[in-house]
């Protein structure tokens, strides 16, 4: 095996001497990010949008926690509880887990990642960020107005709060935009811009995982935005389509509402898995186990997350053949998640693993997921998914699914390829420390919330029982560690960014191609001539007996 996975062209432009120069400083003034059609800097403004979203949507939770934390005292009135959930998950879900992984981590590497100069549409790339910039902005008039409908804008209850539901389905409407322009652009760019010798099965998993969320971005993003129609005509010129006085449906929302969101929940999840599939094999010393398999298994998670929505209403007055035919599939969805898993493990065993960082992250990402993963088995099951549902289990499962596995994955991630983003490096000690808090604060929040999920807790009451009490602490306690872990984490990696000592190139000793720019960070175009790849690329693709030396 070749010690690289990529060469350039032999002329000697491909190693240009381009100094200090690269896509940070090219052109200065906020006016010329904001005019940027860079895919790399486009990715770091999206990034920062995000991050101060999620650090509000945060905030929310911990004033939700905060508020259960005694039985029956009030910090907020009942109606600013409902505010303050509706808003955490608004914006958490909208304007952070649905762009995140893809916008930030995709559009920085999927061009490097194949060896090209930009993706396929730079304008285009720019109009997705001015759109999630002008839905974000379209949400605060919700947020504004007191939208308290919960996230899922369930009919009828959201046609009795017009106003604020209608500058959050607004919001929505203009973000789906957003996310299916970037999904035609990934898929283009994947399809007509990889470089000489990079075939389908020399693609990194990263690139793989990339390709299937767009899939999924580009179908069945349309179908909330036509939901989300329907239901802004039924408030503003009463036509009946969920409203039952109007000779609606409520449970026709239901299906249209989950029929998209159970794929989102992928277009959240599968980049993770790409993130922790790039992580794993370098910190192993050893070639991926199993790469078509890995493949195989991102695209059949991504088909089959069309097929398993009425999960989500089992208890919704569905015939007994529909939830028998929704739980099997349910079911089913668990064999290509576990063929990740186990190839996962297989990699890294016997290799020579190192705990840095990233691979701190990319193993917390496997622990945590597999718990999102069997305790969703028992909400796949319809006899236990009768007494589960709409309590305390299913808050605990979603955000082990989401936060311990999207959120996890991309703080890994940019712990991974920060290096590469910024040409600088941070405070290895502080990282680690920051993944431990993280890792106890979050796990001692929601499991504690399993507890009182099995003992019938419901979700989105303001007050509760006395003998939920003791759980209910517990869970508030370490929501507060946990969101001290992520300050810290994101705070260390904001001081590097700036302050951070001069990286090395290529510090991780990685072979995949991103890896091959000729300076960190990249100068705008990625590249001064456009590398051939000639060799399987570090853990992709080679025989399993194969050993990579460095």
């Amino acid at each position: 095996m070749s010690d690289t996975a990529a060469t350039h062209n032999e002329s000697g432009a491909g190693h240009a001497d381009h100094g200090d120069h690269n896509y940070i400083n090219w052109e200065k003034g906020l006016w010329s990010w904001w005019m940027s059609i860079d895919h790399k800097r486009i990715a770091l403004m999206y990034l920062g949008s995000m991050l101060v979203f999620f650090f509000i949507g945060g905030a929310l939770a911990l004033g939700v926690r905060l508020h259960l934390f005694a039985p029956a005292e009030k910090l907020l009135s009942n109606d600013a509880y409902n505010i303050a959930f509706t808003l955490h998950g608004v914006i958490m879900i909208f304007l952070f887990i649905v762009p995140g992984l893809p916008a930030t981590l995709g559009n920085f590497l999927l061009p490097l990642m194949i060896g090209a100069k930009d993706v396929a549409f730079p304008r285009l790339n720019r109009l997705s960020y001015w759109l999630y910039v002008l839905g974000a902005l379209v949400a605060v008039g919700a947020i504004a107005q007191g939208l308290d409908t919960g996230w899922t804008f369930y009919a009828p209850y959201s046609i009795q709060n017009a106003g604020a539901v209608l500058c959050a389905t607004t919001a929505a409407f203009i973000l789906g935009f957003a996310s299916i322009l970037t999904g035609v652009n990934f898929l283009v760019t994947i399809h007509t811009m990889r470089a000489p010798g990079m075939t389908w099965d020399r693609l990194p998993l990263m690139v793989w995982t990339t390709y299937a969320t767009a899939i999924l971005q580009v179908i069945a993003t349309p179908v909330i935005g036509i939901t989300l129609l329907l239901l802004f005509m039924e408030n503003q010129f009463g036509v009946g389509v969920f409203n039952p006085e109007l000779g609606g449906d409520p449970v026709l929302f239901q299906h249209m509402f989950w029929f998209y969101s159970h794929p989102v929940v992928y277009i959240m999840i599968l980049p993770a898995m790409g993130v922790v599939s790039e992580i794993i094999p370098v910190f192993s010393r050893k070639p991926i186990f199993g790469y078509r398999a890995l493949v195989y298994a991102s695209v059949g998670i991504a088909a089959i997350s069309f097929l398993v929505w009425g999960h989500h209403m089992f208890v919704a007055g569905m015939s007994d053949v529909a939830r028998y035919i929704f739980s099997f599939l349910t079911f089913f969805v668990a064999v290509p998640t576990a063929v990740k898993v186990f190839n996962w493990v297989s990699t890294m065993y016997r290799g020579s693993v190192t705990f840095d960082s990233p691979m701190l992250y990319a193993m917390a990402f496997v622990f945590l997921f597999l718990i999102a993963g069997t305790t969703g088995v028992h909400l796949a099951t319809l006899a236990t998914d009768a007494h589960y549902h709409d309590t305390y289990f299913v808050v605990a499962h979603f955000h082990y699914t989401i936060q311990g596995g999207a959120v996890i994955g991309l703080v890994g991630g940019l712990h991974y390829w920060f290096p590469l983003m910024f040409g600088k490096m941070y405070n290895e000690k502080v990282a680690k420390f920051g993944w431990l808090l993280l890792f106890i604060g979050f796990n001692m929040t929601f499991l504690p919330q399993f507890v009182l999920g099995m003992e019938g807790m419901p979700r989105r009451y303001a007050t509760y029982p006395a003998e939920f009490a003791p759980m209910h602490q517990l869970s508030t306690i370490f929501a507060f560690v946990n969101g001290i872990a992520y300050a810290l984490v994101f705070g260390n990696l904001g001081w590097a960014a700036v302050f951070g000592k001069k990286a090395e190139k290529n510090p991780y000793n990685s072979l995949s191609i991103e890896w091959t720019v000729e300076q960190m960070p990249p100068v705008h175009d990625n590249w001064s001539e456009i590398p051939v790849v000639t060799d399987w690329m570090y853990g992709y693709g080679q025989p399993e007996d194969a050993h990579a030396q460095h």
